[in-house]
């Protein structure tokens, strides 16, 4: 079977459709992010770090802040600064939880979750209604497609742009 050109260029402006779509949806997700500091007088990269914690926690896999400094692509220094400025705040408690005791675990302080699901509560409503409009099978073939998008996005950011320098082409050997 042969797709003949209309499909293909059909095909082509559906997938160019999607992406722009997804680069919306993340440049939104990062706005709300963004009123998300405002609301609380942070700053965006430490919202971003207490969204990033809450989550964790609500999922059930509590962040360490080696875990944290990989999801907000910062150095363990600067990780640390951020926690520290958290932790004054009143937003995050470090805490020693595993039987080892120098694994430390990171948790939201008993004031911010309610701020949050306050602030995040009118788009987590939205969203569970925006997709009950879709059949389980729907929702498993998005679930799957995002996941393989996700994991090619965490190969490219593995190998090709783990070492990304101003001036160098994401993959170009050293000397490029």
């Amino acid at each position: 079977m042969t797709m003949d050109r209309a499909d293909f260029g059909g095909l082509e402006v559906r997938r160019d459709r999607l992406m722009d779509g997804l680069r919306a949806f993340g440049a939104n997700y990062a706005e709300f992010t963004q009123r998300f500091a405002t609301w609380l007088g942070l700053h965006s990269t430490d919202a971003a770090a207490l969204v990033e914690i809450l989550y964790a926690e609500d999922k059930g896999a509590p962040l360490s802040p080696a875990r944290l400094s990989e999801r907000v692509s910062l150095s363990s220094g600067a990780t640390t600064a951020l926690l520290n400025r958290l932790e004054a705040a009143g937003h995050v408690v470090r805490t020693r939880e595993h039987t080892d005791r120098r694994i430390v675990t990171l948790r939201s302080s008993p004031h911010v979750k309610p701020r949050a699901e306050e602030f995040f509560g009118p788009y987590a409503g939205r969203m569970v209604a925006e997709m009950s409009q879709y059949t389980p099978e729907q929702l498993q073939q998005f679930e799957d497609f995002i996941f393989h998008l996700r994991e090619t996005m965490d190969s490219l950011l593995a190998h090709e742009y783990k070492e990304t320098r101003a001036g160098r082409s994401p993959g170009a050997p050293e000397g490029s």
